[in-house]
């Protein structure tokens, strides 16, 4: 006698998936105000005052110190020609920020950072120039708080 044999049956072929669709970064985000401005303290130290490796931490409490003055054109820059103006600097950064109340050397500290960025640049930004006045009073741990 002969056995039964049961019927074949082909299993259907197991469907092919799908590669994963490849993933897509979320767009980069566009740099805020203060880091194009950032970019531009770092370019004017290394460009024009000849600092090869700024003090970043130090530029930050300049800028923080400046408050929101570096979004406005016209307080963005100090005129190093204006007495008005240095008198300003001295007044409202040297003595209240960083309690330099000695006229000597806060003259001094404005005349060596004036030197340093350059007579010939006319829009010296208030940072920057904040910066380069700390460092001349060696007040720099005063700023960074």
């Amino acid at each position: 006698m002969a056995k039964a044999t049961k019927p074949t049956t082909k299993k259907p072929a197991a469907a092919k998936k799908a590669a994963p669709a490849p993933k897509v970064s979320a767009p980069a985000k566009a740099p805020t105000a203060k880091e194009v401005l950032m970019e531009k303290y770092v370019t004017d130290l290394k460009e024009k005052v000849g600092e090869a490796r700024p003090d970043m931490a130090l530029l930050e409490a300049a800028v923080k110190a400046s408050g929101p003055t570096i979004y406005k054109s016209d307080t963005a820059t100090i005129a190093a020609s204006d007495k008005d103006e240095l008198a300003r600097v001295k007044k409202g950064f040297i003595a209240k920020k960083l309690g330099v109340t000695d006229e000597a050397k806060a003259d001094a500290a404005l005349v060596e950072a004036v030197a340093k960025y350059g007579k010939s640049v006319r829009a010296k930004h208030r940072p920057v120039m904040y910066y380069l006045i700390a460092k001349a009073l060696k007040k720099g741990s005063v700023l960074k708080g």
